[in-house]
């Protein structure tokens, strides 16, 4: 059974008719707006600009964790000069104007919570908030992101041990997931944005859909197509201008996002 062709004017009927969305968001969306890619042909993984097995394995972390500060120093400059993208301000204005929307990432950027998304669940973490490794104090985001500028490793202000970023590393669970199955098992809608959906339990999200199933990402995608689902190969700034003028919410191209870091 093949995907269905969808074009942005059907999928804004879609939106229209649904009662509860939910988005799945992978890297697509996050390199449109000039994230560093991690696993794509010049990612950081292949170009081994930074080795996973120090960056992201949670006994590597363990045995030395800064290059993992090293690697976020960069990130962090990067981001900094980032806006969110288009399809990111889209789906932040669809909460904005009543819609139901539940938004699940596969980015540890932020981005969708600076683009005003309220109701975000981050299944590979983010630096929005961290945690002593030993006592388990909670740091908030603005106050891990200075600590990482400043020192080499962040240290707890209680017990002087390493403080982590909530970022999920490799041997550790993902964060949200029966939060994430509950969201897409109930929805009428939902939409995969910048996915090739190649990374589990991510990529095994679609089969719990309730609704349809709409996915809109460059290139190919790792699952076959069951019950009714809809493929646009297509650029998702482009595709959700198109989505964004058939539902009348003119608004979004001259909205800037609320900076919230």
């Amino acid at each position: 059974m093949p995907f269905h062709a969808i074009t942005p004017e059907q999928c804004a009927d879609k939106i229209r008719d649904a009662g509860h969305i939910a988005v799945l968001s992978g890297a697509g969306l996050s390199t449109a707006a000039g994230v560093p890619d991690f696993r794509g042909p010049n990612g950081l993984y292949v170009t081994r600009q930074y080795d996973p097995e120090k960056v992201f394995d949670i006994s590597g972390f363990n045995r030395d964790p800064e290059p993992f500060f090293d690697f976020s120093r960069d990130f962090l400059a990067v981001l900094d000069d980032l806006r969110p993208t288009f399809a990111h301000r889209f789906l932040a204005a669809l909460e904005g104007n009543g819609h139901d929307v539940a938004v699940i990432t596969q980015n540890i950027d932020g981005l969708h919570q600076r683009a005003g998304s309220r109701r975000v669940y981050p299944m590979h973490g983010d630096y929005q908030s961290a945690h002593c490794r030993r006592c388990g104090r909670e740091y908030a985001g603005p106050d891990i992101v200075r600590m990482i500028q400043e020192t080499a490793i962040p240290t707890c202000h209680d017990c002087g041990a390493v403080v982590k970023p909530d970022v999920v590393f490799f041997g550790e669970n993902v964060r949200h997931l029966d939060t994430a199955y509950d969201q897409v098992g109930r929805s009428d809608l939902l939409l995969v944005l910048g996915s090739s959906l190649t990374v589990y339990p991510a990529a095994a999200l679609p089969e719990q859909a309730g609704g349809e199933v709409v996915i809109v990402n460059q290139g190919e995608v790792g699952i076959r197509p069951f019950g009714t689902m809809y493929l646009a190969d297509a650029n998702l700034d482009e595709f959700f201008k198109g989505v964004a003028e058939a539902l009348g919410m003119t608004d979004v191209f001259s909205c800037e996002p609320p900076e919230t870091r």
